[in-house]
């Protein structure tokens, strides 16, 4: 508390010498993968930026989709209680956004590359033309526009890298026959090419870091800026995006802030995407509203190592492309244990990962009776409705141990935790579930065509 005051009070007395803000999202990429996380991704230029900053060993993301994950950092807001949590979604015309709340404190906000977020009214920054990627000669102009005001600005550069279908960046690097799989692949050439094609376009988005981090130092700014990127939810394999699972939920965030934070540092505070906005609005010299549940990250950045007790996971299939008719799953995880709530473990567990060439591949051995690709197919596709991981003994969550007698008290504890934050998100299940398609964009555009009555909801 002390730490957060006094920074506040610097922020205060230096409101004429508000830092700039650059936030970078790379789109479907395990944080494992990188480099600076001990992955094959060769990405010196986030390798460089770790070097010059902090960090996180534990960041994690409340859904592991991408509409919810930019919702939920740009609003603060958790996915179900701001109506975002199943895919291709929207926030009601009321909830404010960064752009609100930094607006009123002096910053430009600017966005460049992939959006996937809704109402405009609530996301009313200003757009830097361009596609799915940030535009970096018209990011270069916007900066320059702002230095020469002398006007902080928030910039969020979106890539849609590495997202699938893998068609970017250099694989001659990345052979099929030299790579290393994560032991939860079955290995199919399928596989390895598929994983070779994704490496090389991590790298790619390395890239995309490295431009933005010139283009900061070239115009002079780099001792004046907030400098984060992180690498969103995991990929489209199984075991990561779409599950809750740590590969799909923990994501990469290293921040760069010279003067304030302690540059090649690690710290191993339990923080989430929530935190970010009430940290961008401490920086900019505000105070966070007491509805964002997120609280702001200035005492981590100045060293402190803890942060949370638990964090939450939220995943619905319901609406997605290639989903399941509804699946949802919640999970609550400690600094020991995950618990994951399998909602409807009877449904069979399917997404656009079971449906692409590397999952088939999988599926084609199991039917030839190979005995690994049915173990890992069964368990990817048929859950048990509780599911039990010891995180520090089995990090990549290989080892179910829901239902052991030794851990009786503790599935009970984090279970009854994690009923209480559904609670208080009015998150109700399996009807919350069935209510997903209310939330999302594309619904509500047949909803104008076709009226219809919305589902009742009912507590399970």
């Amino acid at each position: 508390m002390i730490i957060r005051l006094l920074l506040l009070l610097v922020f205060t007395i230096s409101a004429s010498a508000k830092p700039n803000i650059v936030f970078i999202i790379a789109d479907d990429c395990t944080f494992r993968d990188l480099g600076c996380y001990g992955g094959q991704a060769h990405t010196p230029n986030i390798n460089k930026l770790a070097g010059q900053g902090m960090s996180f060993t534990r960041c994690f993301q409340t859904a592991p989709m991408c509409s919810p994950t930019r919702h939920n950092i740009y609003t603060g807001i958790p996915p179900v209680v701001s109506g975002a949590y199943p895919n291709h979604t929207f926030v009601a015309p009321d909830t404010k956004s960064v752009v609100q709340y930094l607006s009123k404190l002096g910053y430009a906000v600017a966005q460049s590359g992939k959006t996937h977020v809704s109402p405009n009214k609530v996301f009313s920054w200003k757009k830097i033309p361009g596609g799915q990627n940030p535009q970096f000669e018209k990011v270069d102009s916007f900066i320059k526009e702002q230095a020469k005001k002398k006007n902080p600005f928030c910039l969020l550069l979106c890539s849609n890298e590495p997202h699938s279908p893998w068609n970017k960046g250099d694989r001659s690097r990345y052979p099929v026959d030299q790579i290393n799989l994560p032991p939860y692949f079955v290995d199919t050439p399928e596989t390895r090419d598929g994983f070779s094609r994704y490496l090389a376009e991590i790298t790619y988005f390395d890239s995309q870091v490295g431009k933005a981090m010139d283009i900061v130092e070239k115009n002079g700014l780099t001792d004046d800026t907030l400098f984060i990127v992180t690498s969103e939810q995991g990929n489209s394999f199984a075991f990561a995006k779409w599950t809750c699972y740590d590969n799909g939920l923990q994501t990469a965030l290293i921040a760069r802030w010279p003067g304030h934070i302690k540059p090649g540092s690690k710290n191993p505070a339990m923080i989430q995407y929530l935190d970010l906005l009430p940290t961008f609005i401490e920086v900019a010299g505000g105070i966070p509203p007491a509805d964002l549940r997120g609280k702001s990250l200035l005492p981590v950045f100045a060293g402190k190592q803890s942060h949370k007790e638990f964090v939450y996971g939220i995943m619905t299939t319901r609406g997605i492309n290639d989903g399941s008719p509804h699946y949802g799953i919640r999970s609550i995880r400690s600094e020991n244990y995950k618990l994951i709530w399998n909602l409807t473990p009877e449904i069979k567990f399917v997404n656009r990962c079971t449906t692409a060439t590397e999952f088939r591949s999988w599926l084609a051995l199991a039917a030839n009776g190979h005995a690994d690709a049915i173990a890992k197919t069964s368990r990817y596709q048929n859950r048990p409705e509780f599911e039990l991981y010891d995180i520090q003994k089995d990090p990549l969550e290989m080892n179910n141990l829901a239902g052991k007698p030794a851990l009786t008290k503790i599935q009970n504890d984090l279970h009854q935790g994690l009923r209480a934050w559904m609670k208080s998100c009015n998150d109700l299940g399996k009807a919350t579930e069935m209510a997903a398609l209310e939330h999302m964009t594309r619904h509500q555009k047949k909803k104008k065509k076709t009226p219809h009555s919305s589902p009742t909801l009912k507590k399970e």
